[in-house]
């Protein structure tokens, strides 16, 4: 029979992932607005050990409080880097030396698990209804989706994120 993890083991546990977790991973917020989206979005980044955020355009402040009370507390394990203009995001994701990945529902973007996401990754998340900017989507090595079986075309940006960030995670993991 199965049992909770208790703290310690929950830290035992935690403590092998991380040291099995190759690359680094970054995540770019292109003007997602709600302040609950960028909380989950960085609590997520904060428990996949997402090494850099970029903020780009009209993104939701990191220290809203619908931000805060979403992230509880989990924006201290993150860098979080805003920019004005998402085309100066892009540049600097480059600059950091990752591969810019779009994460996004459009033309030629290939099923996320096709996508070579190991290595050093950045994933690129749009606003909530207007997705990514032209500019990022220019500036992206690739433009991945999320096949989605059900009858709702689209996911909130803040699962969506969730799930790509999961995948690049999973990528980086040595086979067993």
């Amino acid at each position: 029979m199965s049992r909770s993890l208790g703290s310690t083991d929950l830290k035992r546990l935690h403590r092998e992932w991380r040291r099995r977790a190759e690359g680094r991973v970054a995540v770019l917020l292109d003007s997602v607005a709600t302040p609950y989206n960028v909380g989950a979005i960085l609590r997520t980044a904060a428990a996949l050990r997402v090494d850099d955020v970029f903020v780009c355009g009209q993104t939701a402040d990191e220290h809203a409080s619908g931000t805060q009370k979403t992230a509880l507390g989990s924006q201290r394990f993150v860098t979080v880097r805003r920019f004005d203009a998402p085309a100066d995001a892009a540049v600097a994701v480059r600059d950091a030396g990752y591969r810019l990945v779009a994460v996004e529902l459009a033309e030629g973007a290939v099923p996320i698990h096709e996508v070579d996401l190991t290595g050093d990754v950045c994933l690129g998340v749009g606003h909530e209804d207007r997705g990514l900017s032209a500019a990022i989507l220019d500036r992206a090595d690739q433009v991945a989706f999320i096949p989605q079986l059900g009858r709702i075309g689209s996911l909130n940006v803040a699962t969506a994120a969730s799930i790509a960030l999961y995948e690049a995670r999973r990528q980086g993991w040595p086979a067993p």
